[in-house]
């Protein structure tokens, strides 16, 4: 029609099932109530006026998208399919939201760390951890990804092709070092010895559970330090802030009560500690904790949320933050931008009720080690509302993930003036982003294998090779 002609639609609703986009091998989908729209009825007449044939073979084309049958899968693929949770999303049991269990908050409620303890922390490697500090988790979201991971893949089946979370991911967002030896040990232990010899005390019957010790107990024996503590005393305790550190936010578990003293061991030289794959670790047990709450009607996930989160919020247009700003991706401001208040007492934090931390001076030294620049995930560390996480958006959330296009995805986000303002931590492994190996956390051995996203390293995708679950 001449550009000078306006036409108005009217709206046809069309109520199609998401569960084919979540199933499919490459899913695609409509959302459960996409409107088509078609010419109003010409005058005097009860049809629609005439529409174009690309128009009927676009309408035809979503039909069927959305009509397609869903059971159809290729088994030899996805052998978990009967024990998966997307064959259950349009079930009435499934219309709750996952329990997620992170003890982050409560730990900085608990312990509040001492400026003495900074350098070890930092030489340790754990210090961007430390400040990107507890952000609130935008639990239906973290559902719909659960719906999406694929055990048998180790990826997110969204309609614009797989995605996973990779170990350029931890390194960028969480600042964690990725190449090095792997995070392992025994975890049969001498509880008595090692707490005696590493935190300077040991603790009783009643705060020992197998090799695992109570956080709370470890708070109250080491979170402070008397003022005229030496160098060894405040080793010890920067080794029980790691470690409580790392239960309550790298490695949560269900209770978040307790701290496996297998990590302990690895305390000992905080230089030999930086240079541990812990981002490795991470990501293995990541990794196991998305397949597990896949699979057999789990309630809940543990492990690293806030990575999952900030995974989701680089990448997808789905419950992103919106900062009011005209970009086509609104981001919030780089790491270095955030001033000292901003950083480590935000309003969102005062609301939760953690607002007894130390203030930072950016750039100032401590005990002669510099302040180090931020990670990536720290930008993220805004005051959130209800406006940003809403409730009783499951069903809108799987809705936006079904009608999802290839221009709501952020492929290669980490580009340009972000990767500029990196530390060096976070880019000191380029070297093996995509490489396929095996991922190691003691007894979690889980695969790191790109061949099937390829585009998020801006590559060419191809139809990946079989794969075997049971390797």
């Amino acid at each position: 029609m001449p550009a000078t002609e306006t036409t108005t639609f009217e709206l046809i609703q069309m109520p199609l099932t998401p569960t084919a986009a979540i199933t499919g091998l490459y899913p695609v989908g409509l959302s459960s109530s996409l409107p088509l729209l078609l010419p109003p009825p010409a005058a005097g007449s009860a049809s629609p006026a005439p529409i174009s044939a690309a128009l009927i073979s676009l309408v035809k084309y979503m039909a069927f998208r959305g009509l397609r049958d869903a059971d159809h899968l290729d088994t030899s693929i996805y052998v978990l399919q009967d024990r998966h949770r997307s064959h259950l999303v349009d079930t009435e049991e499934f219309q709750e939201v996952l329990h997620l269990r992170q003890q982050m908050r409560a730990f900085l409620s608990m312990w509040r760390m001492d400026p003495r303890i900074r350098p070890y922390v930092i030489r340790a490697g754990f210090y961007g951890i430390y400040r990107l500090r507890h952000i609130i988790i935008d639990w239906p979201l973290i559902t719909c990804l659960v719906e999406r991971w694929r055990p048998e893949t180790h990826t997110f089946h969204v309609p614009v092709r797989e995605m996973t979370i990779t170990l350029q991911d931890v390194a960028i967002i969480l600042g964690l070092h990725i190449d090095g030896p792997d995070v392992t040990g025994t975890c049969v232990l001498d509880v008595a010895g090692l707490c005696g010899d590493l935190i300077g005390v040991i603790p009783p019957d009643d705060a020992i559970r197998g090799s695992a010790i109570s956080i709370r107990w470890l708070c109250q024996q080491l979170s402070t330090p008397s003022p005229d503590a030496d160098e060894v005393a405040l080793q010890r305790s920067a080794r029980g802030f790691i470690l409580a550190l790392m239960v309550s936010f790298l490695f949560a578990d269900k209770k978040g009560v307790h701290v496996h003293l297998c990590f302990l061991s690895l305390l000992r030289d905080f230089t030999q500690t930086l240079s541990y794959s812990w981002g490795g670790a991470v990501l293995a047990h990541t990794y196991r904790e998305l397949c597990q709450a896949s699979l057999d009607r789990r309630r809940g996930i543990s492990g690293c949320i806030t990575l999952i989160q900030l995974w989701s919020w680089e990448r997808l247009h789905v419950g992103r933050l919106d900062f009011g700003r005209a970009a086509a991706y609104p981001a919030p401001p780089f790491p270095h931008a955030l001033h000292d208040d901003d950083a480590d007492v935000v309003p969102g934090d005062v609301a939760d009720g953690v607002d007894d931390v130390l203030p930072v001076q950016h750039g100032v030294e401590h005990e002669g080690e510099p302040e180090p620049a931020l990670p990536l995930g720290c930008r993220w560390r805004v005051p959130l509302t209800q406006v940003h996480n809403p409730s009783g958006v499951l069903l809108l959330y799987r809705d936006q993930l079904d009608a999802q296009t290839s221009d709501q995805v952020l492929w290669q986000p980490y580009i340009g003036e972000l990767v500029d303002q990196l530390p060096d931590i976070c880019l000191a492994s380029q070297d093996i982003w995509r490489t396929m190996s095996l991922l190691i956390c003691f007894e979690i051995v889980e695969w790191h294998r790109l061949e099937r996203v390829l585009r998020q390293f801006g590559l060419h995708q191809e139809i990946p090779l079989a794969c075997s679950y049971e390797q």
